[in-house]
């Protein structure tokens, strides 16, 4: 069984990255079956969870993560874990950058007892050793490829990061792409969305998601420094984690996401999540690591109003109703809260609108 991968000419990947693909969209890698990376990373989605809930189901369907599944588009440009100079924590891979590579990151899921279930890395590789594309993995990696189940593992996930690394995930085709190459007009909103996003006295989005790129080799803007922050995002109430078994989260209503915290190990780190692409931003809702925010425009209130309306008296109320109520839940972890760059923007409804038009800029696949 496979999921639906998106139409691309069969010239367009090479052996090794069309062989990605291929496990990358199968089923059957899953125990029990029915789960592939593409369940929670699929095309109609920009790459991210189709179902758009709040997290992410397993396998299992009893069982669900406690975090939004962030896009696999673009992360082949995330660096490893690091520092900068001022010490604070900078790239690595899931939300947290507790590993620093596609191919670490490919592995994670198959073994991990809420996304793919698997006992072992002997029973993903008695899987891909029975699948249609098991000579195409021989004659990549050696015929005796599956007497190794380690190293069966390892190149299915050399396979999968080559995949990741295509152009399929970081094609650059969006309109502001065209833009830049001067093939086509951002509308008075956009434009002035854009303004107010490279603004420091107003939007100020681009101190963290800087759309012009200062990389090497031509590489486009990402739209993000891979840092990492804590933005005083509530608990989100459609959160599964909370009602989940003690034996999968032993807390119950107590459950707090420390973040980079549990990578690093230091309490700076607590409530940091890294700083995610904005690049498709307009299809990959829920938003944030818990997936409180269900619009944009939610998200662009929140950064512009977050210290200036009251705090609500239910900490567990939703995006929706705290608007309506004018208010913002407590965040999940106070104490190292973002205090500078946001909270206070100053904008009004219609440039909150022009922002949130102008990230609609950033969806691949435009067409005139």
């Amino acid at each position: 069984m496979a999921l639906a991968a998106p139409a691309v000419q069969a010239a367009s990947l090479t052996p090794k990255e069309s062989l990605g693909r291929q496990i990358f969209f199968d089923t059957n890698l899953s125990q029990p079956k029915g789960q592939a990376c593409a369940s929670c990373h699929a095309p109609s989605a920009a790459f991210t969870d189709p179902s758009h809930a709040a997290t992410s189901r397993g396998a299992n369907l009893l069982l669900a993560g406690a975090r939004n599944a962030p896009t696999a588009m673009y992360a082949a440009f995330i660096p490893p874990f690091s520092r900068d100079s001022l010490g604070n924590a900078v790239g690595g891979q899931f939300l947290d950058g507790r590993v620093n590579s596609l191919e670490q990151q490919a592995q994670k899921p198959f073994l991990n007892p809420i996304e793919m279930g698997n006992p072992s890395v002997e029973a993903v590789v008695a899987k891909l050793a029975t699948a249609s594309y098991a000579p195409a993995l021989k004659a990549l990696y050696g015929q005796s490829l599956f007497a190794n189940p380690q190293a069966a593992f390892n190149a299915a996930a050399d396979a999968i990061a080559a995949y990741e690394r295509s152009p399929e995930l970081s094609p650059f085709s969006s309109k502001y792409d065209a833009w830049q190459a001067g093939k086509a007009q951002l509308t008075a909103s956009e434009a002035r969305g854009l303004a107010l996003f490279n603004s420091p006295a107003k939007g100020n989005c681009a101190a963290c998601h800087p759309s012009v790129s200062n990389k090497p080799g031509g590489v486009r803007a990402l739209f993000t420094d891979h840092s990492y922050d804590n933005l005083g995002v509530p608990k989100n109430p459609a959160n599964p984690v909370y009602i989940q078994s003690v034996s999968v989260n032993p807390a119950g209503l107590h459950f707090v996401d420390n973040g980079l915290s549990a990578t690093s190990g230091e309490d700076s780190g607590r409530g940091k999540f890294k700083v995610p692409t904005l690049r498709n931003i307009a299809r990959t809702g829920p938003y944030m690591h818990n997936g409180y925010f269900t619009t944009l425009q939610g998200v662009v209130d929140f950064y512009n109003t977050r210290d200036k309306r009251r705090r609500c008296l239910l900490p567990t109320l939703p995006q929706e109703a705290a608007q309506a109520l004018a208010c913002w839940p407590a965040p999940e972890v106070v104490d190292t809260v973002n205090q500078t760059e946001l909270g206070r923007l100053g904008l009004n409804a219609f440039e909150v609108n022009d922002i949130v038009n102008f990230l609609g800029t950033l969806t691949d696949g435009w067409t005139p």
